[in-house]
């Protein structure tokens, strides 16, 4: 959906640049567009309709304010609408409560429920400071509960056992006596999925919830599911009162019209999306911040609090005093800022969050090639001995034959690297100063500035 709707309305921006007020005349050619954009993203036709009007309604006859055309003020008055539509700023778990908080989790087989309550189990410990239970009531799958119970070690929390032979209702009652007993904060309880609405799979969701009271119950649906999603929230929507929803597979092809139609259909805000296979790969859901990325204006804030989060700002700062004493850089430097990167998701992690104008200069870059040469750069450095790292210079002829040979690659790709490392050795002379360290500091600062 992002970059659909994105191309469609920079196009828009173009062809109405030089006309002085919004109108219905040019209103309808730019939703023309954005209607066309949302259902080829899978957003539900009922939820197109109802969006479409509220933006015509708020757009019709607004002044277009200083140097914005009516194409521009229409993105604004779509990024506002598309924010709304998805929730409006941020929406937390409520924890509130004597502990445990019990948190139960819903949704079909494959949306990635028990991946997604081990992501959840590690942002409450580290974000929230909380010790986590997590328990499997999915009897069926024979492979769920060993699977909650690895990932569960992965996220740093406690897994509760319980088998196949025993009852969900069972398996829940003892795993929140132990949770009281050994005094945890929150206890997460992964439900069983089905591959389509059934009606045992609703009665069983029922009864534990029941059971439990949770304080959240969240519904964890794929946001690649498309339309498929709006009759699934609408079967959860009717069997409990979900408090939250929670997008997996954000990262993935997706056309993203779940975001959309999940929200509208229960009503329940989006609390958390998936943006990685990884253990950390969850982020709190922000609709403004959302929003932006959809229409193509990048999420720079998300981008620095990565930074903030994956980069070692004390190896920063002993990068910096080596610079600033002339000791200058080398390819253990190098390697080191290669695993920063790599920390913040890589490449196409670092794109996919700067806005469409900034990477449509990168121009038709292949992602995933240059995500293989950043591996290749990595185990050519690798192949050198401590002393080469140090001293680059030294690497002459036969010394490149034996690095080449040791990672796999040919002498060429020994050339190219090296001339790489030149240019930011060139570019880190530049920053003598201390010019690193205040380009860091800048970088945090701008979270404050952004919010």
């Amino acid at each position: 959906m992002a970059s659909t709707l994105s191309d469609r309305l920079s196009r828009l921006v173009k062809t109405m640049r030089g006309q002085a007020r919004i109108t219905e005349s040019n209103v309808q050619d730019m939703l023309r567009e954005v209607r066309v954009a949302l259902l080829e993203a899978d957003v539900a036709l009922p939820v197109v309709r109802e969006f479409i009007a509220r933006v015509k309604d708020k757009a019709l006859g607004q002044d277009v304010v200083g140097s914005l055309n009516p194409g521009q003020a229409l993105v604004g008055v779509v990024h506002k609408e598309l924010a709304r539509t998805m929730g409006e700023g941020v929406a937390d778990l409520n924890l509130a409560v004597q502990p445990p908080a019990i948190v139960l989790m819903a949704g079909l087989q494959g949306a990635g429920k028990t991946t997604t309550t081990a992501k959840l189990a590690k942002h409450l410990i580290e974000r929230r400071k909380k010790k986590v239970l997590t328990v499997s009531a999915d009897v069926y799958r024979p492979a769920a509960i060993e699977q909650l119970k690895t990932v569960t070690r992965q996220a740093g929390a406690e897994w509760f056992p319980s088998s196949g032979e025993q009852k969900p209702r069972d398996i829940a009652l003892a795993a929140l006596d132990h949770a009281k007993r050994h005094y945890f904060d929150v206890l997460l309880v992964d439900t069983a999925g089905r591959l389509a609405i059934d009606e045992a799979l609703m009665a069983e969701i029922r009864e534990l919830h029941a059971l439990l009271n949770p304080v959240e119950t969240l519904f964890v649906v794929d946001a690649m599911q498309g339309q498929d999603a709006v009759n699934t929230a609408k079967a959860f929507k009717e069997a409990l009162p979900l408090t939250g929803i929670v997008l997996t597979k954000l990262d993935g092809d997706s056309r993203g019209g779940a975001a959309l139609s999940v929200r509208q259909i229960t009503g329940a805000p989006i609390k958390f999306a998936g943006v990685s296979e990884k253990i950390d790969g969850l982020e709190v859901f922000d609709a403004e911040r959302h929003a932006g990325r959809v229409l193509g204006m990048g999420d720079i804030v998300a981008l620095v609090e990565e930074v903030q989060k994956s980069v070692d700002l004390d190896a920063a700062q002993k990068l910096a005093d080596k610079v600033k004493s002339g000791d200058g850089f080398d390819l253990n430097d190098f390697l080191m800022q290669i695993s920063q990167m790599k920390k913040m998701g890589g490449l196409s992690g670092l794109m996919d969050k700067l806005p469409s104008a900034l990477t449509a200069k990168a121009g038709n870059v292949d992602m995933d090639r240059a995500e293989k040469d950043v591996r290749r750069m990595e185990g050519i450095i690798h192949s050198m001995t401590a002393l080469e790292r140090r001293k680059p210079e030294l690497i002459k002829a036969s010394r490149k034959r034996r690095i080449a040979a040791g990672a796999g690659v040919h002498v060429q790709e020994v050339n190219r690297l090296l001339n790489q490392f030149e240019q930011m050795q060139g570019m880190m002379k530049k920053m003598k100063g201390g010019g690193l360290m205040k380009m860091m500091k800048r970088m945090g600062g701008m979270k404050g500035l952004m919010r």
